[in-house]
């Protein structure tokens, strides 16, 4: 199997300016000799999180993340590592190069996947000049400037126009060259009929991925009959659970304001855009999924909920909530009405810039309410509180949302509001809801997911011996005077040793760069421990006398051990056994004492 070469992965980690790269996603400023910002990966008021350029390390000492500017890249844009190094390595203009046995399989998948997104791109431009420029796109292009979207918004967001004749595509596509297998494995044809197009006599909706590559399509019936909306159907390259409609537009408001707002439909998401709401995207025909969360958790740290004013609007409300708590999102729900509890007519985003233009769009997405606030509402709706039982009903209601919280003071908090909203005593609530979940252990995650129990967890301590392999592991240059200085079998911590193996195998490999050294580290925790340190920047002063220093201070402690060792043995030794001790005494106090005076 073929695969990126070490060296252009050492070249990739050389090359890149690390600060130019977290600042594409973090403002950065610099105090002393650090450079540190909001961490991007939880919310925070005060800047824990800190770059160190020298070594192209991040951290962040409030939730612990860190690791190299790859493992940044990958963690942001949710990356491979080969697909992370693709992506640096072109932006500072690295030659790729790939070394290995050439695996066919491997090379046709990447040629196929960059053949069906060139075909969407090109399929996509097609359709939009239909709707732009042909007479048989005209009642579509008509249909959806009524919307209330102009011009400038058709072109953004490249809406098209396939055609009622089901055999155009196929016809068109024969004509510029494409095969008749590859036509019918690309997912625009009917899988019964493969020169029949998948869509026809429909507004044509492009979805892309975050980097802007057509990988499907959705479109919405202008006439005839059929269902309203159709989507692609999935395949390597569109996952309608992992996809989120005008995400690639969004991004950038994203990244700006940590919000996002998320629409029910295609139309809904484009009108928020329309009236300069860019942060908004739309799922693909399913429920707001835990995948569609945890690639906006990369981004955002708040949803605004902009579902249809209806019932089935309400319920994927109430999922949504869930599923944003679930994957670290706070949220908000946009409710129509200047109060918040009064609903008004069923709308929708596309619908109200219709029928009341864009400034009541704007003023109605700005009208939100907290997803706590709105579960009480819904609540008083479903449930008749005049009795014990739709109390109790109504308290059940929201233990799903009590679960989802990971904080234990927002829980109790939380359950003191509901108290007060529904006139039941707080210890009442907190009896059925330790009942409900059969009170789950503290060290076990809210989110389900165990975790290590702090009372009998394996913990990183500092030592000498680990101080000394940090500070190497900070200066890989200085590697060769610890080699020759101390044997790996007479260094005794774990952490320290699984340090020193990772250093010589970098060694061995001719590697080098902070990213080689932690991909040889196989415990995550000693990795970040060594992150952490490293960002710390306590090891960037002087570090020619810390090594010395160090490979001074782990000699001594084992001489004085070995020392007292000898001791022990003196006691119990036979004559001629003892003889050998107290000579080898004699020699290990000799030694010790130069290496004392040495440092005086």
């Amino acid at each position: 199997m073929s695969y990126i070469a070490q060296s252009t992965i050492q070249a990739v980690n050389h090359t890149i300016d690390a600060l130019a790269v977290v600042g594409d996603y973090v403002r950065l400023e610099q105090r002393g000799g650090r450079y540190v910002g909001l961490c991007p990966f939880h919310n925070e008021k005060t800047p824990s999180f800190t770059v160190n350029p020298d070594l192209k390390l991040y951290h962040c000492f409030g939730c612990g993340k860190g690791g190299t500017v790859l493992n940044f890249v990958m963690e942001m844009e949710k990356l491979s590592f080969p697909e992370a190094v693709t992506l640096l390595a072109k932006r500072f203009g690295v030659p790729l190069v790939y070394e290995g046995q050439q695996d066919p399989g491997a090379s046709l998948r990447i040629q196929e996947f960059e053949e069906k997104t060139e075909l969407y791109r090109r399929v996509a431009g097609s359709f939009h000049y239909l709707l732009m420029q042909s007479p048989e796109g005209n009642r579509a292009k008509q249909y959806i400037l009524s919307r209330g979207l102009g011009v400038e918004t058709l072109e953004r967001f490249r809406l098209g126009y396939a055609p009622a004749d089901r055999r155009w595509l196929f016809l068109f596509l024969s004509k510029k060259g494409y095969s008749e297998a590859f036509l019918a494995s690309s997912g625009l044809f009917s899988s019964k009929y493969p020169r029949y197009s998948f869509f026809s006599g429909r507004l044509m909706f492009p979805i892309a991925d975050p980097q802007g590559r057509t990988i499907a399509f959705g479109g919405r019936l202008v006439s005839g009959e059929g269902p309203k909306y159709l989507n692609s159907p999935e395949s390597d390259l569109y996952k309608k659970g992992q996809t989120l409609f005008a995400l690639d537009q969004a991004l950038s408001a994203i990244r700006k304001t940590k919000a996002v707002y998320i629409a029910e439909g295609y139309m809904d998401a484009i009108a928020l855009h329309q009236v300069g709401i860019t942060n908004a995207v739309a799922p693909l025909g399913t429920a707001f999924t835990d995948e569609q969360a945890q690639l906006l958790r990369r981004w955002a740290e708040r949803v605004y909920l902009f579902f249809d004013a209806d019932s089935a609007g309400h319920q994927a409300a109430l999922k949504a909530i869930l599923t944003c708590r679930r994957n670290g999102l706070a949220a908000e729900v946009v409710v129509p009405g200047s109060s918040g509890e009064t609903e008004a007519a069923y709308k929708d985003p596309a619908d109200i810039l219709q029928e009341a233009g864009p400034e009541a769009l704007q003023k109605t997405a700005k009208n939100s309410i907290i997803d706590f606030k709105y579960l009480i509402i819904r609540s008083r709706s479903f449930f008749d509180l005049s009795g014990s039982e739709g109390k109790a009903k109504a308290c059940a209601f929201m233990f799903p949302y009590l679960e989802t919280l990971d904080s234990e003071v927002s829980r109790m908090a939380s359950i003191d509001h509901i108290a007060d909203a529904f006139g039941v005593d707080r210890m009442a609530i907190i009896h059925d809801y330790t009942s409900h979940f059969n009170a789950t252990p503290r060290y076990v995650s809210r989110r389900g997911k165990e975790e290590e129990n702090p009372q009998t967890g394996e913990s990183i301590r500092m030592n000498d011996e680990l101080y000394l392999l940090i500070a190497v592991s900070v200066h890989y240059r200085l590697y060769p005077k610890l080699r020759t200085s101390l044997l790996i079998k007479e260094i005794e911590d774990p952490w320290a040793k699984e340090l020193f193996i990772a250093l010589e195998e970098c060694f061995i490999y001719d590697e080098s760069g902070m990213d080689a050294f932690l991909s040889r580290i196989s415990r995550e925790d000693l990795r970040n421990f060594v992150v952490k340190q490293a960002a710390s920047r306590e090891f960037s002063s002087n570090p020619e006398q810390l090594v010395s220093d160090g490979i001074k201070r782990v000699k001594q402690r084992r001489l004085e051990k070995r020392l007292h060792e000898i001791v022990m043995e003196l006691r119990m030794a036979e004559r001629g056994t003892a003889e050998e001790l107290l000579d080898e005494k004699r020699h290990k106090d000799a030694e010790l004492r130069r290496m004392k005076e040495d440092k005086q």
